[in-house]
C-alpha cells in the first residue's frame, strides 16, 4: 500500500528506477556467486560429486543421498569460519537469499503498480471501448483549450490502460536479460551449481531450525514465528537462469530426504522392539533423535512447498503468436502427410490394376 501511494505521488517512473536498481544489485551479487563456484576447493569438490553421482546412479536409484549432503557441509566447515561463526556455505546461502529478497521486492513493486492502475482506472466504464475525446471535440469545433485538455485526457487514459492491461513479467525479464551473458565460456563453472543445491538446502534447514529454536526460547509464546522465503525464490531463479532445472530434478533430492527420514525412523522402531528394557538415558536419546528427524522432515517439506511455488514465477507459457505458429506448422505437416497418402493411394491403384490380389477381409 505504501508503494502504491508513492507511485500515485511520484508517478509510474519510479517503478523503472526500482527495477534498474535491482538489476545492478543482482549483478554484483551474481559476481560474488560466480567467484564462490570458481574457487578451486569448491569447484574440485563439485566436479568430484558430479562424477561420483553418475558412476553410482543405479545403486543410488537416481537419488542424491542425504548423508553425502551432510558430509559436504562438514567438509566446508573445515575450510574456515568467519568471526561471526559462518562457514563459506553459510555466506553462499546468504547471497542466494539476498537475490531472492531482491526478486521479492521487484514483485512487490509490480503488485503495487497494478493496484495503483486499478484504482486510477476504476471510473472508466469500458476498457475495451474508450472514445477518443479529441476527435469528438474536433468534430464539434470547440475552443483550442478544450482540445488540448481532451488530448491530455486521452493520453492519461491510454497510459492507464497500457499499464493496467500490460502483463509485464519483471522476473522473467531479469532472467532473459542476464541469461545470455552467463552462457559465455568463462562462466562454464556455473554449470556445477545444481550439485551443490542439496548441501545448500541442508544448510538452510539447519539454520532455520536453530533460528526457530532461539525464538521459542526467547519469546516463550506460541504466536512468535520465523520465516525466510528469499532462499527458495533465489534458488528457483538461479536454476532457471542457468538452465539447470532438469539437472536438479534428476537428483530427486526431496524424495531422498523423505526416504532417509523414513529409514531412520524404521531403524529406531526396530531397536525399540529389540530392547525390552531401556534406561531413561537411552529413551531420552531416542526421543531427541525422533524429534530431530521430524523437524528435518517438516522443514524440508516447507522448503519444498516454497521452492515449488517460486518456480511457477519462472514457468514459460506460450504466447498467442507462438500458439498460432505451432498450429500453422501442424497444419502444414498434416497437409504434407495427406499429400503423401494420396500419392501412396495412386501407387496402390496402379499396382492393383497390374493383377495384385485384394487384401483378405
Amino acid at each position: 500500500q505504501h508503494i502504491a501511494d508513492s507511485i500515485r505521488t511520484h508517478g509510474t517512473g519510479i517503478m523503472n528506477t526500482a527495477i534498474n536498481f535491482t538489476y545492478h544489485f543482482m549483478g554484483r551479487k551474481l559476481d560474488t556467486f560466480s567467484e564462490f563456484l570458481f574457487d578451486d576447493h569448491i569447484k574440485s569438490r563439485l566436479i568430484k560429486d558430479i562424477r561420483w553421482f553418475k558412476e553410482n546412479n543405479e545403486k543410488l536409484k537416481n537419488k542424491y543421498p542425504f548423508v553425502r549432503a551432510e558430509k559436504f557441509n562438514r567438509a566446508i566447515r573445515k575450510l574456515g569460519v568467519t568471526k561471526r561463526g559462518e562457514t563459506y556455505l553459510d555466506r553462499f546461502r546468504r547471497i542466494i537469499t539476498e537475490i531472492g529478497n531482491a526478486l521479492g521486492y521487484v514483485r512487490t513493486v509490480r503488485s503495487a503498480g497494478m493496484e495503483y492502475s486499478s484504482n486510477a482506472i476504476k471510473f472508466v466504464p469500458d476498457l475495451e471501448d474508450i472514445a477518443e475525446f479529441s476527435e469528438l471535440v474536433e468534430e464539434q469545433k470547440l475552443a483550442p483549450e478544450t482540445l488540448e485538455a481532451c488530448n491530455n485526457l486521452d493520453n492519461v487514459l491510454k497510459s492507464l490502460t497500457d499499464s493496467f492491461g500490460g502483463n509485464t513479467e519483471y522476473l522473467k525479464i531479469l532472467v532473459n536479460i542476464i541469461k545470455p551473458a552467463l552462457k559465455k565460456e568463462k562462466f562454464r563453472h556455473l554449470q556445477n551449481f545444481h550439485i551443490i543445491v542439496p548441501p545448500l538446502t541442508f544448510n538452510f534447514v539447519e539454520k532455520m531450525s536453530i533460528q526457530k529454536e532461539r525464538i521459542s526460547k526467547k519469546s516463550g509464546r506460541g504466536e512468535a514465528s520465523f520465516t525466510d522465503d528469499g532462499f527458495a525464490l533465489g534458488l528457483a531463479y538461479l536454476l532457471k537462469l542457468l538452465d539447470q532445472d532438469t539437472a536438479f530434478d534428476s537428483l530427486h533430492w526431496f524424495n531422498a530426504v523423505k526416504d532417509f527420514v523414513n529409514e531412520k525412523k524404521a531403524e529406531i522402531a526396530a531397536q525399540k522392539k529389540q530392547r525390552s528394557r531401556a534406561n531413561s538415558t537411552d529413551m531420552q536419546h531416542v526421543q531427541l533423535t525422533i524429534k530431530r528427524l521430524s523437524n528435518i522432515r517438516r522443514e524440508f517439506e516447507l522448503l519444498y512447498y516454497s521452492f515449488t511455488g517460486a518456480r511457477i514465477f519462472f514457468s514459460e507459457q506460450e504466447s498467442e503468436e507462438e500458439k498460432e505458429e505451432k498450429k500453422q506448422e501442424e497444419k502444414k505437416q498434416e497437409g504434407e502427410e495427406g499429400g503423401d497418402k494420396k500419392e501412396e493411394g495412386k501407387d496402390g491403384a496402379e499396382q492393383g490394376s497390374g493383377g495384385v490380389p485384394p487384401p483378405p477381409r
